[in-house]
């Protein structure tokens, strides 16, 4: 196993009850940047949505801690960047809600899979599907 692969960490939430539209938004603000300057972001952004995706970032950069701890490596928080992130569709919930006339309409309650790789920055942009 080399450096690169032992470092580079991930964290997933799976089932995340917010749509992925909106996450995505949220994640395309940290792709790429520093893993410190990710969560600080995430920390003072206004939208309900940069809660989960900070959660699964500050789950990432611990199980980078714990892979470098397992590989007697030394580990500095500064150095990780953002190298991956995105967010898939979950399942959808259908309800439905009474409408004029005796219809129905429905209402699709979507949820998330978020996705979050962290690597060293010597590695890059290695985070993949």
């Amino acid at each position: 196993m080399s450096t690169e692969n032992v470092m580079e960490a991930k964290a997933i939430a799976r089932h995340v009850r917010v749509t992925p539209q909106k996450a995505r938004r949220i994640v395309d603000l940290i792709r790429g940047k520093q893993a410190t300057d990710a969560v600080n972001t995430l920390r003072f952004a206004p939208q309900g949505a940069s809660e989960p995706v900070l959660k699964v970032l500050q789950s990432a950069i611990a199980n980078a801690r714990v892979k470098a701890d397992a590989a007697s490596e030394s580990f500095d928080e500064r150095n990780l960047i953002v190298s991956a992130a995105f967010v898939d569709e979950g399942p959808t919930m259908k309800r439905f809600r009474p409408r004029a006339q005796g219809r129905a309409g429905r209402i699709n309650k979507r949820t998330s899979h978020i996705t979050v790789f962290v690597a060293p920055k010597a590695t890059g942009k290695a985070g993949t599907r």
